[in-house]
């Protein structure tokens, strides 16, 4: 396992930071594109809210893939990266006038869009520049998710899409609109998903809503049905590269396309979440009452998913040797949820020695806040 971090590399550099395996990374990518090609119409786009890290995007776009974005900061950060304008996609139930103004500007590839009022104010921004907007319709297919109640998004009392019984009324209205073309559908119904049912659930969902469409003489040129392929945070190293394979075969088996379809993805977290890990130095070990502690110079502002979330990310020692012993690991934020593990087994920790807190390469850095007052933690791409 430590053989497969460059410790001697790691010990110079200012703790905490994020590590970025890019032959990983690079595999990952080579893998999406195997799979997805098997396919003449699938096409992947990867969702730039996991991680912004310039480098990252850089690679990721090197391979070839388009850009999802659910802000006009991401829509620029994926610009900036040289990503192609007509691969990028722009969702969000809350999107500005800027934010729609910037990819007016820059001709991206399709607005999601996730209500009336969205649709209108599309409609008007893009008639003040003489510009037509490409549209799909984010439809909330009411599709449960095998993961946590906090990262669903396919369920009727979530905040995201269009309801389905007002799938025609919005269609028509776009329809009528001179500055909007309706190009396709939406959907996503969460992240962290490893049950493929889930997937085949959407797609029997999908193939009822295209039916019906399909009665009233309308066959929509875009299918997007968003990511949510999950990772093993619990063994990071036994399948470091997502069952692409499996994923991509689930749609084409199931989901039924009209001729001339293109089928769109918009994969974060399988991406990049093995690929990163946060390195951590160990400031004190405290003996408590009942149990010992490993205090480490990393807090919640740097990886904030086990506070928000109760994450799961393996920890490890990856500068001792020693017999193991058992810590709470925590960080130094003045808040009890400032904690990344508790009755974590981990070899003897010593005052400087180096955690790896794996599988935090998506919404990790990303995700990181000043609060306490402290420094942003910086990637390296190694």
């Amino acid at each position: 396992m430590k053989s497969t971090f460059p410790i001697e590399r790691l010990q110079s550099i200012r703790t905490p930071f994020y590590y970025y395996d890019t032959t990983l990374l690079r595999n990952t990518l080579e893998t999406i594109n195997q799979e997805a090609g098997r396919y003449e119409n699938f096409c992947v786009h990867y969702a730039v809210k996991a991680n912004a890290n310039p480098e990252i995007l850089r690679i990721i776009r090197e391979k070839g893939l388009g850009a999802d974005c659910v802000s006009g900061g991401e829509v620029k950060a994926a610009l900036d990266a040289g990503f192609p304008a007509n691969k990028v996609v722009y969702a969000g139930v809350g999107k500005s006038d800027w934010e729609i103004e910037l990819g007016l500007e820059n001709g991206i590839f399709c607005f999601n869009v996730e209500s009336v009022p969205e649709l209108e104010v599309i409609n008007e921004l893009a008639a003040l520049r003489g510009k037509v907007a490409h549209v799909a319709f984010r439809i909330n297919p009411n599709v449960g998710a095998h993961t946590h109640a906090n990262i669903t998004t396919g369920l009727a009392e979530n905040k995201f899409g269009i309801a389905m019984e007002d799938m025609n009324r919005v269609i028509d209205m776009a329809r009528d609109m001179e500055n909007v073309k309706f190009v396709g559908l939406h959907f996503h119904i969460g992240s962290q998903i490893l049950d493929m049912g889930d997937f085949v659930a959407l797609c029997n969902r999908v193939n009822e809503l295209q039916e019906h469409l399909a009665n009233r003489g309308i066959i929509v040129e875009h299918i997007n049905v968003g990511g949510g392929l999950g990772i093993d945070y619990q063994h990071p190293d036994r399948q470091a590269v997502p069952d692409f394979a499996a994923y991509f075969a689930t749609y084409h088996k199931h989901l039924r396309l009209q001729p001339g379809q293109t089928l769109h993805f918009e994969l974060g977290r399988s991406i990049v979440g093995q690929c990163g890990s946060l390195i951590t130095r160990v400031l004190y070990v405290k003996q408590g009452a009942h149990k010992q502690f490993a205090i480490v110079d990393a807090g919640m502002t740097d990886l904030i998913r086990p506070a928000l979330y109760q994450a799961y990310h393996k920890i490890e020692n990856i500068t001792s040797e020693e017999p193991s012993e058992t810590y709470d690991v925590v960080g130094p934020i003045c808040e009890s949820s400032d904690v990344f593990g508790k009755a974590i087994d981990l070899p003897r920790c010593h005052r400087g020695d180096l955690l790896a807190l794996r599988s935090a390469g998506a919404y990790g850095e990303i995700m990181a806040s000043g609060y306490n007052c402290r420094t942003l933690p910086k990637g390296y791409l190694f």
